[in-house]
Parts: structure tokens; sequence; C-alpha cells
């Protein structure tokens, strides 16, 4: 008797001993995770709103930072032009018709951030999946393209 539950509690502590703990994966299918994964028009209505957004959302974070940089100084730039403006206008001077384009120039840069933005998020969304670790070299006669193999 003492024999069989020695034996009963060696066996417990053997890793295969224990069936009722060991999960049942015989009808579980494993599907790859697709949650972070952003659609390239989402991607690209995000940037249109507010440049940087949709690189973010695609895990870009420094592409997303630098649109916004550059959105905050487009636009800075537009109102200190224009209050320029403002002020060249009511001391009367000259230089109006100069201070009026570089309000326009400064306001396209901004419009054009956010379409440019936009663009680009919606490309970096098609390109998620494209492995990160392509190398280009180049060969006598031409170039070499290398792509990793997919990891299973």
């Amino acid at each position: 008797m003492k024999r069989a539950v020695l034996l009963l509690l060696l066996s417990a502590g053997q890793p295969g001993g224990l069936f009722a703990q060991v999960p049942d994966t015989a009808g579980v299918r494993v599907v790859a995770d697709t949650t972070h994964r952003v659609r390239p028009m989402a991607a690209f209505f995000r940037s249109l709103l507010l440049p940087g957004w949709g690189q973010a959302a695609t895990g870009r974070p420094v592409a997303g930072a630098v649109f916004v940089t550059w959105e905050g100084v487009t636009a800075m730039m537009t109102l200190k032009a224009q209050a320029e403006t403002h002020y060249l206008k009511e001391s009367g001077s000259n230089n109006l018709g100069a201070k009026r384009q570089e309000v326009q120039d400064w306001l396209v840069l901004w419009i054009f951030n956010h379409l440019f933005s936009g663009a680009e998020a919606y490309v970096a969304a098609h390109l998620q999946d494209f492995p990160r670790e392509l190398k280009v070299q180049a060969v006598p006669g031409g170039i070499r393209v290398s792509v990793p193999a997919p990891r299973p």
C-alpha cells in the first residue's frame, strides 16, 4: 500500500502526470494578430484631419512626429505673418503686398502638409506587412535585393 501511494505521488510530479491541467488544443485555430492593422483609407483620413495621426496608427511614430512638428511650424508662421500683415495695413506700409504673399505661401505649405501626410499614411498602411529587413545592394551589373524568409 505504501509503495502504491509513493508511486502515485512520484508520477504526479512528472510533467505528463497531471492530465487535468493540460489544455485541450485539438479544436483551437491559431489566427494571426491583425488587431493593430490600419486600413489605408482610415490612415489617410486620420492624417488628413491631423497630420501624424495616421503615421502613429501604422506604427511609425517618428514620421508622425515630423508631420506634427511641421504642422506646428506652418500654423504658427501663418498666424505670425497674418499678424504682421494687419500691423502693416494699419501703418500704411508699402510692403503690404509682399507680406500678403508670405501669408499665402505659409498657408499653401500648411495645406500641403495635410495632403502629403495623408498620402504618406495611405502608402504606409499598404506597406504594413512589408518586411523591414529588406536590403538593397549595388553589385557589378545592377542591384541585388534580399528579402528575409518569413518566420514560422
